[in-house]
């Protein structure tokens, strides 16, 4: 592990208090679950940032809240110098053993311990919202390279289809206080900041493909908040995902299913001079 200045030791005395409950309850508990449900990403996602932001397969790129390393094969395709940061232990011992060759840290984004300007691009996948911070930009940008990329990436359920949006219906009184990409909180950090400018968005379409109870009812279930839930309660909720999906397609639990997603990329450049 990649550790400088001695900050280890430090770092994991306070890693407990800085931990959103949900992530740290919901994320410890179900790592493995997230591993196997979790949805990858769009295959032509890698070309995409390759070509946009002139990747080589020497540049150094870091993933910063990594969890079990659901974005690591796309990166893996761009360079050969990749490090996984993840603040919750039992999301890196998963990424560990799916990515062996990976260099991991346990860090938090507001002392992520790499040497200044160090990174050619810094990427968040599925992760930003949970320390959308002025730290963490500050932190982000002590970290890139003069010309240097900070890239946000998550997969949003497209609830123009009936079935996903009924199932958002359920989800969103349960939420409570979570961070989560729809609130569109995240975009607050980059209010009033010095370090970053938005340089180029897109979005790209996936079908997420498997068993209703595969990629829907656990997929659902890996879900921070939900995963927190007492057992009882988390099972509760998997009839009831599975009996909408099948009020709504007539599908049931083992049959196939394509659960339709939309990826959001967002570039921002590092601000010239900083």
């Amino acid at each position: 592990m990649l550790f400088y200045n001695g900050v280890r030791d430090k770092k994991l005395q306070n890693m407990t208090q800085s931990l959103h409950p949900a992530a740290e309850k919901g994320f410890g508990a179900a790592a493995a679950l997230y591993q196997q449900v979790r949805p990858g990403y769009p295959a032509e996602i890698s070309i995409w940032l390759k070509s946009h932001l002139k990747l080589s397969g020497q540049d150094a790129l870091l993933d910063l809240g990594s969890g079990t390393g659901k974005f690591l094969p796309y990166l893996k395709s761009i360079s050969s110098k990749i490090t996984a940061v993840d603040p919750v232990a039992a999301m890196l011992q998963q990424l560990r053993q799916a990515h062996p060759d990976i260099s991991t840290v346990q860090a938090f984004s507001s002392e992520i311990p790499v040497p200044d300007h160090s990174i050619r691009a810094v990427f968040c996948a599925q992760s930003f919202h949970w320390f959308a911070e002025q730290a963490t930009l500050a932190e982000i940008e002590r970290i890139l390279q003069p010309d240097g990329d900070l890239v946000l990436i998550w997969n949003q359920r497209d609830i123009n289809t009936d079935w996903v949006k009924a199932l958002a219906e359920i989800l969103l009184p349960l939420e409570g206080g979570t961070p989560r990409y729809h609130s569109g909180l995240w975009q607050k950090a980059f209010e009033q900041q010095p370090w970053f400018k938005l340089d180029q968005e897109t979005a790209f379409r996936q079908l997420h493909c498997g068993t209703v109870e595969q990629v829907v009812s656990k997929r659902l279930l890996s879900t921070s908040f939900i995963a927190a839930m007492p057992e009882a309660q988390q099972q509760a909720l998997k009839l009831q995902f599975e009996q909408t999906v099948f009020e709504l397609t007539g599908k049931q639990a083992q049959d196939d299913i394509e659960f339709p997603y939309t990826t959001h990329v967002y570039v921002f450049k590092k601000t010239a001079g900083k």
